[in-house]
């Protein structure tokens, strides 16, 4: 877009120009061309296609004031996004003639003198895709968020890793990044707040630096999406996905896999959906096995949340902007619409409550289906022994594994892997601060015994959730489910006697600290949770 003359600021002439593009793409008898407006760019929906300019800005962030800035940056967003949503990016194309009678050219078309904008071409979606809106009209379930969660693990695999001389993923960047968000929250938030929160965010820094090290040695930091909140995410048919990721800085886009994925997470949390937002990451842990992460997930939540934060702010203060003043050029006010993301990261901050517990029951007790509803209410951070015992011989989780009972898989040394290989990542979770359950048979003592030690060792509350049934019911449950093969436990009716035989029962000491849950008739898992966080002893 030609420079603008002094009487006319770039912000006014971007508006005239989208209004003109309103009336180039209204077909007759059709709907009226929606224009929406977001921070840095305008989006334009004709029914069919989403036409996506970028504003000529010049903000502490990006810099769009460039014409050509603009046209290698919708180049960047359309490979970028392509990563993810193939199906909705189709082309760059140029805005000719004039801002008042413009037209929109052919991909590659180039006219001297003519090209006043670019626009990133996409294919519009029906309303109501985003898991925003889903959310908000109560549409939005765990199967989507899982189904979300497996495709970003296996995007994150696939993305190239940040190599060891880059800037990203550095301690140094970190800690940069947050700074430059606590600074541009200053003019909006109490000075001993944000004071506060810095000193205690630096102070968690300062403790994760080699965390941050060894992660991007293990090559954690990767090419991500760097803004995968909710209105970046969209189901499509059957599929779930996201879009419009980082195309302005590097720097946000090549991040820890962790900070990623957090994103949606916290965005969950903000809208008081703890239950969705663990799910989604107990699905994510258990596609991506990435337990380490824990460590740092904390830290990345509340940066997450305070990027949200921010930017509702600056779009509270470019709605005060008098007209055709530069954007966020208005006197600063808070935005009180929407989740208090402020609050949030105020709150994750300050959360540390690790405890453990552990299940026992026979195959088709429903330890899974019940620990599963748990991690939700609980805020709670799951492993199970039949996803972990496939990672850790190299298989997809539902790979068929099944065996005859002591083999495969299921030899005394193959089961003493496993137990061990559940203890070390539960320890990852532990650490970190969150409740962890980990959801296995646990039919021996000495299974059970090492877990109660390693929460003694590290002075937390120690739990067993008993799940039993009648052993009818659990046939008809091993028999239903081995013969679906859609989840990830091989067990069958073999496996099943043989438990009923030879399982240990818990002894009185450990039934002292058991929660017992009959899964033949329903479970209150609310009273459930309340039960298993009331609990604030640690064994002795």
């Amino acid at each position: 877009m030609p420079s603008p003359t002094p009487s006319e600021p770039a912000g006014l002439r971007c508006r005239r120009l989208v209004d003109a593009l309103r009336r180039v793409l209204q077909r007759p008898g059709e709907p009226p061309v929606t224009a929406i407006e977001t921070h840095i760019s305008w989006v334009l929906l004709d029914g069919r296609f989403a036409w996506k300019i970028k504003k000529p800005l010049r903000l502490g962030f990006l810099d769009f004031a460039d014409l050509a800035t603009r046209r290698h940056y919708c180049d960047e967003e359309l490979r970028l996004n392509r990563r993810l949503a193939p199906q909705l990016y189709l082309e760059v194309v140029p805005v000719l003639g004039s801002v008042d009678a413009p037209r929109l050219g052919r991909a590659g078309e180039t006219v001297a003198g003519e090209t006043i904008e670019h626009a990133v071409k996409m294919r519009q979606f029906e309303p109501g895709a985003l898991l925003s809106e889903r959310l908000a009209a109560g549409r939005l379930d765990g199967a989507q968020l899982g189904q979300l969660a497996a495709r970003l693990a296996l995007f994150h695999e696939q993305a190239p890793a940040a190599a060891a001389d880059a800037p990203y993923g550095s301690a140094a960047r970190i800690e940069a990044d947050t700074a430059q968000v606590l600074d541009g929250l200053v003019p909006f938030v109490a000075a001993p707040t944000l004071s506060a929160l810095r000193a205690r965010l630096d102070a968690r820094a300062y403790g994760l630096r080699a965390r941050f090290a060894r992660r991007k040695a293990a090559g954690r930091v990767r090419e991500g999406h760097g803004d995968l909140h909710l209105a970046n995410a969209v189901v499509l048919d059957d599929e779930v996905t996201a879009f419009d990721c980082i195309e302005f800085d590097a720097g946000l886009r090549w991040i820890d896999v962790c900070s990623d994925v957090g994103f949606l997470a916290m965005d969950l949390l903000a809208h008081e959906r703890a239950d969705l937002a663990f799910g989604f990451l107990d699905h994510w842990l258990a596609a991506s096995g990435d337990y380490d992460g824990l460590a740092v997930l904390r830290y990345y939540l509340v940066y997450r949340a305070l990027v949200r934060a921010l930017v509702a702010r600056i779009r509270a203060a470019q709605r005060a902007a008098p007209e055709g003043s530069p954007a966020g050029s208005g006197s600063p006010v808070p935005d009180s619409r929407g989740p208090d993301y402020l609050g949030l990261a105020l709150r994750l901050e300050g959360e540390h409550d690790p405890r453990l517990l552990v299940t026992h029951g026979l195959s088709g007790s429903g330890k899974s289906h019940l620990s599963q509803r748990l991690l939700g209410r609980a805020g709670a951070i799951r492993l199970r022994s039949d996803v972990e015992r496939k990672r850790l011989f190299g298989m997809d989780a539902l790979h068929d594994a099944s065996a005859p009972p002591g083999e495969g898989l299921y030899t005394a040394d193959a089961m003493q892997r496993t137990y061990e290989h559940l203890l070390a990542q539960a320890m990852h979770a532990l650490d970190a601060g969150y409740p962890t359950i980990v959801d296995a048979t646990f039919l021996r003592a000495r299974e059970r015994d090492a877990f109660r030690e390693a929460a003694r060792a590290r002075g937390v509350p120690f739990t067993i959730l008993q799940c039993r049934a009648e052993p009818t019911l659990l046939r008809e449950r091993v028999a239903a489910r081995h013969a679906g093969r859609t989840d990830a436990s091989d067990a069958d009716l073999a496996v099943l006697e043989r438990q009923l035989r030879e399982y240990e029962a818990l002894r009185d000491d450990e039934r002292a600290i058991a929660i017992e849950a009959d899964t033949g008739r329903p479970v209150d898992v609310e009273a459930l949770a309340a039960r298993w966080l009331a609990v604030r002893v640690a064994i002795p």
